[in-house]
């Protein structure tokens, strides 16, 4: 089988096609990872720690496996990141805090677990914001992230070290968080694909929270389809999550390829289109405008009260205090001046999360209904209005075109996709998000993919990697 791009820039699926055709090794992809992150992640700063001797070992045990005739599933063999707030057995798993830097769990969390036993690699643990509370993975405690497109950039976050070493070719899919954006920014930021399933699909035991009701683990890839790869094997109700949705799983994440032509497409304009960087807007509006020449058909939708949502969600964060209530009393000294502030300052306004819960179960069916009423079963927005801004910059706008659009699907939980479309004149990447129903996972994957072979970026990858 014949990869037309460099090997560390191959797909999940095409190199599960090689192991299975015989033309390559786990060893030999594990291996070709090592030696790439060995020689660029010193510019990156995208691993917190890499377990070469383990790896190796999966690696060679995976070989076996399928030399055996025992084929786990098109994971088998893969070397993947996971972003270090989910605990690893054995492996150091820092959250990117002082808090946790020498702690080393007795078990996996779930979704690693799922992803072993599905016979993957882990080549290590991928960099992040303090704690996943931030949007630039500038990390005061283990240094910045810096973005692959332009080192003197950040990657977005908080998930930027697993979108780095995605788009520089350090892994071949990782594992990220996203709470108000923290995958699907990054993704966003270093022009790869990144997804937030549905909540409760994936679960959350053995991960660090943020904010309960608004946490999400989910794949960060390459492609479409090998998001799709990556979340099957973790999808599923978890006992140890109670946040879980026991509920039956689709039998295929990815099903047949809808039509452009005819499929709608629901288009809301108001607060997602507004503020940010003119050029970005232009971008989602000529891949919106490519689209409808493919035949999609773009539907003007109104969503509801998206101002008193994004206050709500706001207000939601009153949970991150809650989480990190017994440090900050006897450790406060462990958290940056920065991340310190933003937690004490979300908790104090318990009446304001309270009213935002209530207003958050009239809000997820509002929306719902929205998209019913106009014959849509996916949405269509710039997944962020900023790209990547210098690592030493203050943010402009104090990071809020960052989170703006993404965070409403953390309140509502939708499964929601970022789609990478091309570069500004700088050469920073930009997404699309695709966003649908609560628990149609499928459909968005599949929508989206049916957008990716219509535009015009797939295969592009960062120069000097």
């Amino acid at each position: 089988m014949a990869v037309e791009r460099p090997l560390h820039f191959a797909t999940i699926a095409e190199v599960g096609a090689l192991l299975r055709a015989g033309e390559t090794t786990s060893v030999a992809l594990t291996r070709l990872m090592l030696d790439r992150i060995a020689a660029h992640d010193g510019k990156l700063n995208a691993y917190v720690t890499v377990t070469e001797e383990a790896a190796l070992e999966a690696a060679a045990a995976a070989d076996r496996a399928l030399a055996s005739g025992e084929d786990r599933g098109p994971l088998q063999g893969v070397p993947l990141a996971i972003k270090d707030l989910l605990a690893t057995e054995g492996v150091r798993t820092t959250c990117g805090s002082k808090l946790y830097a020498d702690w080393v769990p007795d078990a996996d969390a779930t979704a690693v677990a799922r992803l072993k036993a599905a016979g993957a690699v882990i080549l290590g643990k991928t960099g992040l914001h303090e704690l996943a509370y931030g949007v630039t993975s500038n990390n005061p405690h283990f240094g910045a992230i810096h973005n692959p497109w332009n080192l003197d950039c950040h990657p977005g976050g908080s998930s930027g070290g697993s979108a780095a070493a995605v788009a520089a070719g350090l892994a071949y899919g990782a594992l990220g968080s996203d709470t108000g954006c923290s995958i699907r920014q990054p993704a966003h930021c270093c022009g790869i694909v990144g997804f937030k399933p549905s909540f409760g699909l994936v679960s959350k035991a053995g991960a660090l929270p943020l904010v309960w009701t608004m946490d999400h683990i989910g794949p960060m890839t390459r492609t479409v389809a090998d998001a799709a790869l990556l979340l099957a094997p973790m999808a599923g109700h978890d006992p140890a999550d109670p946040y879980s949705a026991d509920r039956p799983l689709p039998a295929d994440f990815l099903p047949s390829l809808p039509a452009l032509e005819g499929l709608r497409l629901g288009v809301p304009r108001r607060f997602f289109f507004e503020g940010g960087d003119p050029e970005v807007l232009a971008m989602v509006e000529a891949a919106l405008t490519q689209l409808a020449a493919a035949g999609a058909a773009l539907v003007p939708l109104a969503l509801p009260d998206l101002d008193r949502a994004f206050e709500a969600l706001g207000a939601t964060f009153l949970e991150a205090a809650a989480v990190h209530e017994a440090n900050l009393r006897d450790r406060p000294e462990a958290f940056s001046p920065a991340v310190r502030a933003k937690l004490k300052d979300r908790g104090a306004a318990p009446l304001a999360y309270v009213k935002a819960q209530h207003f958050r179960q009239g809000f997820r069916p509002a929306v719902a209904r929205a998209m019913q009423a106009a014959g849509v079963a996916t949405i269509l927005t710039p997944t962020a209005t900023a790209v990547a801004t210098p690592i030493d910059e203050k943010l402009p706008d104090d990071g809020l075109y960052s989170w703006h659009n993404t965070s409403i699907f953390d309140f509502t939980g939708q499964p929601s996709l970022s789609l990478p479309i091309g570069t500004t004149a700088a050469g920073l990447p930009a997404g699309l998000m695709v966003t649908g129903q609560l628990f149609e996972d499928a459909t968005v994957l599949a929508t989206a993919r049916a957008l990716e072979q219509a535009l015009p970026w797939q295969g592009r990858t960062p120069p000097g990697f």
